[in-house]
This record gives structure tokens, sequence and C-alpha cells, in this order.
């Protein structure tokens, strides 16, 4: 979130940026902000703050985006096709290199620059193009022999957008979009 904030203020112009700023912007205190990034060494100034773009990059080199992270996305339906053409991949150290997907539509075809291909050629595929993270759009029903097959071709990392936990031992994000939506619920009603 820090990152995202910086990148804006860079954007905008703004050379500096201090910690009551990023404070507002989260609704957290800047004494807590200054806490968090003190992690990353001494970067901030009393009475000037923080160099956004030095500051950006020390992020970026923390959270291991200094470089660009090959990605697959398994799944070319709704889901995988809008992630195909997500813009802030590019700008966030992520490159989509490849799609699988076993409709026989949807193989061969290009979406947004990326290759739709079998998931018959997912090892070959994964090895080849050098593909460290995968994303996997997929029913729940065939998502966890996915993921084992994925793990299998040398990913090293999964976001899980299917609605089914995975065992696997490599990391797995999970984006549970009924989960977030019932907390917002459970919120609004609550307020």
């Amino acid at each position: 979130m820090y990152l995202r904030e910086l990148d804006a203020a860079t954007r905008e112009g703004r050379t500096t940026i201090s910690s009551s700023t990023v404070a507002r912007a989260f609704s957290i205190t800047d004494a807590q902000v200054r806490r968090d990034l003190a992690c990353l060494g001494q970067t901030g100034r009393p009475g000037v703050g923080y160099q956004s773009a030095e500051l950006a990059s020390r992020i970026r080199k923390a959270l291991s985006l200094d470089r660009t992270w090959r990605l697959a996305i398994v799944g070319a339906g709704k889901i995988g096709t809008a992630l195909m053409g997500y813009p802030r991949f590019a700008g966030g150290g992520f490159r989509v290199v490849v799609a699988f997907d076993d409709n026989e539509k949807l193989r061969g075809t290009t979406v947004a620059g990326v290759a739709v291909k079998p998931l018959t050629d997912l090892a070959e595929v994964i090895h080849s193009e050098q593909v460290e993270l995968a994303v996997l759009a997929v029913p729940a029903e065939v998502a966890q022999d996915v993921a084992v097959r994925l793990v299998e071709a040398g990913v090293r990392g999964i976001l899980n957008f299917a609605p089914t936990p995975l065992k696997v031992d490599v990391p797995v994000e999970v984006i549970d979009l009924s989960r977030s939506l019932e907390q917002l619920a459970f919120h609004v009603s609550s307020v």
C-alpha cells in the first residue's frame, strides 16, 4: 500500500512525501508509518519527509519487485482473460508470458498479446518460458490437480482464484471474492 502511494506521489511530480501524508491515505498514525518504514533503514528526514522515488525503490527491493516476475495464467475464461489484459501487472513487476486452457475454442488464440496454450503443454511451456508464478482461474474441481502440475513444472508461487484451498509445497495467495463480499456486507450491516 505504501508503494502505491509513493508511486502516485512520483507520478504527480512530488519528490518528497511526509509520514503524515502517507498516514492520512491509510487512516493510520504517522508514527506507525515511520515504524514500518524504519525496517528499510533511515530514509526520512524530519521536516522534509522521504524521497518518494528512493523510498519506492527500497520497498520494491524489499518486496522482490525490483525485477520482472514471469507469470502464467491457467484458465482463460472471464477472470483469466481480464487478468491477461490487466495493465498494473507490467508496472508492478509482473509479465504474463503465457496462458493455458482446455477449451478448444480458446487454445491457439491470443488475448491481450498472450498466447493461450493447451493444458497438455503446461510442463514444457512453464519450463521453456521460465515461468515462476501462476494465477489459477479454473473451476474448484480441477484446481488441486492443476496446482500440483504447476508445482511439478517448476512454478514457485500461485495466486488462487479457485474457490477451494490448495495443498501444495509453494506459497499460495487466495483471492476469494465471495468471502470479501460477505465481509463487506457484514461491515455495512453492523454500522
